[in-house]
């Protein structure tokens, strides 16, 4: 018992790696929302997203979760009228990061909510060692 209670450490270990990636990338989007490019023609910052893949860890006998990659968004640059910035364009526009702020924080609160849930399958299983040991005693 007490080596599949290590396993369910190892495995929710991994998810919460992967969620404080997951957090990384969507504080690195918030942050430059609303950055412009200092000259026209210049791209604006491109939105950041992580993907996962599950693996099969032969020391445990179960799956867990890896960070495969961190890639940019390929949508189009949000054009806003801003005559007076430096990085407009002829026509007064200036490109804004791809960058949906909504989007981010309903993607930061899923993240929240796994790396919460992992949490408290850790601390379930600890709680299960800790049962376990007084039993012994």
């Amino acid at each position: 018992m007490a080596n599949e209670l290590s396993d369910i450490f190892a495995i929710s270990s991994s998810a919460l790696k992967a969620q404080d990636q997951r957090m990384k990338v969507i504080a690195e989007n918030i942050a430059n929302a609303n950055t412009t490019p200092s000259a026209p023609g210049q791209k604006p910052y491109q939105r950041q997203t992580i993907t996962f893949k599950n693996e099969f860890d032969k020391a445990l006998g179960a799956y867990t979760v890896h960070v495969t990659g961190v890639k940019p968004d390929t949508s189009d640059p949000i054009k806003k009228y801003d005559p007076g910035n430096p990085a407009a364009d002829g026509q007064g526009y200036v490109q804004t990061p791809n960058v949906n702020p909504l989007i981010e924080m309903m993607d930061m609160n899923e993240a929240n909510r796994a790396y919460q849930a992992n949490l408290n399958t850790i601390d379930a299983a600890r709680g299960m060692v800790l049962n376990t040991i007084n039993l012994l005693q």
